[in-house]
Formats: C-alpha cells, sequence, structure tokens
C-alpha cells in the first residue's frame, strides 16, 4: 500500500475502460433512478470516447428500475421476487440508458449475461467476438446480469464481479467501480471520524481485505468487500482497478485527468502480456499445424497473425479457442496460440486466402486462424 497524494494516482494510457455503476450512484442515494446522475455520467462516456477511449457500461438498477414501476410493493428476500423486479426493471433501464446516449449521438447494445455464459467455453468466444464487434463499430455495450432468468447456480450475484469478467473478456485497460464512497478507506468512514483513505493498494492481501469490514448500501447487493474481490480477479488479468465516488462531479474525467480521489489496484502486468504468460505456461496443447517459409518469416520478423494460407497441414482434433503449436518448415515450435476455427474447419480452409473462408465455411470468425494478440513466440 501507499499513501501517495490521489492526485498521482492515474493515468490516460488507458483505451479501452470498463465502468461499473452501481444502484446507490445511480439512485443518488434515493429511492429512484436519477436522471440527471444517469444523462451526466453518459456525458462524460461521451467525453472519453472523444478522447480516444472505448467504453463498456456494466449497469445495476434494473430490480430498483422494477420497484418504482410497481410502486414499490414490500420487499420479498426471494429469488422469483428478484427475478420478477429484475424482468419488470430491465426494459426500463436499457431505454432511460438508450435514451441518454441518444443525446450525445451514441449507439449503445444491451447485454445480458450469467456466469455460465462467461465460463462456457463456447459461450465465452462468442460473447468476446460479439464485444469486439461492437466496440470495432463505436458501439456502446450496455451490461447486465440477467437477473430475470438466472438461476442461483449460474449468477454471477453482484455486478461488481461481473464487471470484472467483462474486463477480462475484453481485456479492458482499467475497471472504474463507481459507487457512494470515494474508494478504500483504513476504516468505515460513515462511523470512524479517523478514517483515511488508502490511494494507492499494490497488492490485495488479508490485511488489505481486514479494512473492508461492513456491509453494502441498502440499495445494491456489493459492499467494499465485493469491490477487493472484482479488484483483484481484475487485476490478475492485466486491468488495472479504480473504485471511486459517482456521486462526485465529473469523477471519470477527473480519473483520465490524473486528479481523481480514488483508489488505485495497478495492474503489474498488461492484459495481453498476461494472456501470453499464461500461454506459455499451458504444457499441454490440443493440435498443431506447419506453416510454410513465409508464414514463419511473417510471424517471427514481422509480428503478423497467422492466416490460413499459410498452413501447410494440421494434425490433431481440436475445437475453436483450443491452445495450438505451430511448427515450422524444419519441424521446429516456434509459437504457440488460439486457434480461432476447429480443426475440421481448418481443413476446408488451410492454404486458401482469407477472402474466400466465408464461401468455403458459409461463415467466418475473422481472416486469421491465429491472431497476433493470441499468439506468442517460443
Amino acid at each position: 500500500m501507499s499513501s501517495d497524494n490521489p492526485t498521482n494516482c492515474l493515468n490516460m494510457s488507458w483505451r479501452r475502460i470498463v465502468v461499473k455503476v452501481g444502484t446507490s450512484t445511480l439512485t443518488a442515494g434515493g429511492q429512484r433512478l436519477d436522471p440527471p446522475r444517469m444523462v451526466d455520467l453518459v456525458r462524460q462516456l461521451h467525453e472519453l470516447r472523444q478522447r480516444g477511449a472505448q467504453v463498456v457500461l456494466v449497469t445495476s438498477g434494473a430490480q430498483q428500475a422494477g420497484r418504482e414501476k410497481l410502486g414499490f410493493p414490500e420487499t420479498v428476500k426471494s429469488i422469483p421476487f428478484k427475478q420478477m423486479l429484475a424482468a419488470v426493471g430491465q426494459g426500463r433501464l436499457m431505454h432511460l440508458w438508450e435514451q441518454y446516449f441518444d443525446l450525445y449521438g451514441i449507439v449503445t447494445a444491451q447485454v445480458l449475461l450469467t456466469r455460465q455464459d462467461i465460463e462456457d467455453r463456447h459461450r465465452y468466444l462468442n460473447l468476446r467476438d460479439t464485444f469486439a464487434g461492437l466496440l470495432e463499430r463505436d458501439i456502446v455495450p450496455v451490461v447486465n446480469e440477467n437477473d430475470a432468468v438466472a438461476t442461483e447456480e449460474i449468477r454471477v450475484g453482484e455486478n461488481d464481479s461481473l464487471s470484472a469478467m467483462v474486463a477480462n473478456l475484453i481485456e479492458a485497460d482499467l475497471l472504474v467501480l463507481l459507487s457512494d464512497i470515494d474508494g478504500l478507506y483504513t476504516a468505515n468512514p460513515r462511523v470512524d471520524a479517523d478514517a483515511t483513505l488508502i490511494p494507492r493498494v499494490e497488492a490485495i492481501d488479508g490485511s488489505v481485505l481486514l479494512f473492508a469490514r461492513g456491509n453494502g448500501t441498502a440499495m445494491g447487493s456489493g459492499g467494499m468487500h465485493t469491490k477487493l474481490v472484482a479488484a483483484d480477479m481484475a487485476v490478475h488479468a492485466g486491468t488495472s482497478v479504480v473504485i471511486a465516488n459517482g456521486g462526485r462531479e465529473n469523477i471519470l474525467l477527473d480519473i483520465a485527468a490524473q486528479r481523481a480521489v480514488c483508489t488505485l489496484f495497478p495492474a503489474p502486468i498488461s492484459a495481453t502480456e498476461g494472456r501470453k504468460r499464461w500461454l506459455l505456461a499451458q504444457k499441454q496443447v490440443a493440435g498443431q499445424v506447419e506453416i510454410d517459409r513465409g508464414a514463419a518469416e511473417a510471424l517471427l520478423s514481422k509480428g503478423r497473425s497467422l492466416l490460413p494460407v499459410g498452413i501447410v497441414r494440421a494434425q490433431g482434433k481440436f475445437e475453436r479457442g483450443a491452445i495450438v503449436a505451430v511448427i515450422d518448415e524444419l519441424g521446429q515450435t516456434i509459437a504457440r496460440g488460439l486457434a480461432n476455427y476447429a480443426s475440421q474447419d481448418l481443413l476446408r480452409v488451410l492454404g486458401q486466402r482469407s477472402e474466400n473462408i466465408a464461401e468455403l465455411l458459409g461463415y467466418d470468425y475473422g481472416p486469421e486462424f491465429i491472431h497476433r494478440d493470441n499468439l506468442v513466440l517460443l
């Protein structure tokens, strides 16, 4: 931990940012969703986009929107009741976000997730491609847990962890967790006048977790402990994390301008480096592909992706997303990476130009068999 001045804790090298907004922020501490607060957050997200950042919004508030729509019925602590509230409120919440983003000419896309969507291999890969397609087209994904259909076994449980999973999925540079508190304190600032803000945490260990004693707000499901769990998940995947007060004026812009009052959890490595370290650490590969001399030179000397046209033959049976070894003409393993096509599909397109993939398969997942970001040289 460090007690450095909080204004020195941030930088603007983050170009892919996930912002998670809690219910207490969306309601400004009241019972109803607060339109001025929501519009102001959209204004700041618009400004970040104007500065070149890609943004993803993870939003809470569906159940609260449902309570408001139904005239604030008496609370029942049952999963079906909460799912009913979410089913009523989710459409209204998304409609409000869509309206407010429309003020700035920003197109949004609703993405509802459960833990099963992220943990299942095929769904994970499809989600990754969906997010990539949305961001490539300058569309802002608005993400929430699919509470209306999620069972206890597949629920994430709270949107702090969901936002960390999304940050990992899209390999975000920064995850911002907005709440009704400025960050991590040495004690609960609501009851202890001597509590001080910790502006920077280098590692989340047992001593740090002790600072998170206490429950969440009345509106939300996540307290400081859930935020620390989410932060730990994110930084290990290469995403830095900021916990900040969503009620502070221009909080997102202050984060970008390095003057925010907040707690920063810096990631020790980048998301790309973390993925490549993981690839190096895997002892087993699902198959291998032999490439020609031109493809080998493109990988080794030019930092290119591996295209089907450069592949001579493939061995082994593997699914999309599996780890495969890359062999040169001399039989030496020069790289390994994540396959963008299953082996049966690769056999139909190897040696072919990328523009022919869709015609040969009837679909395509992109022009590369292994994208350079998913490939590590040995």
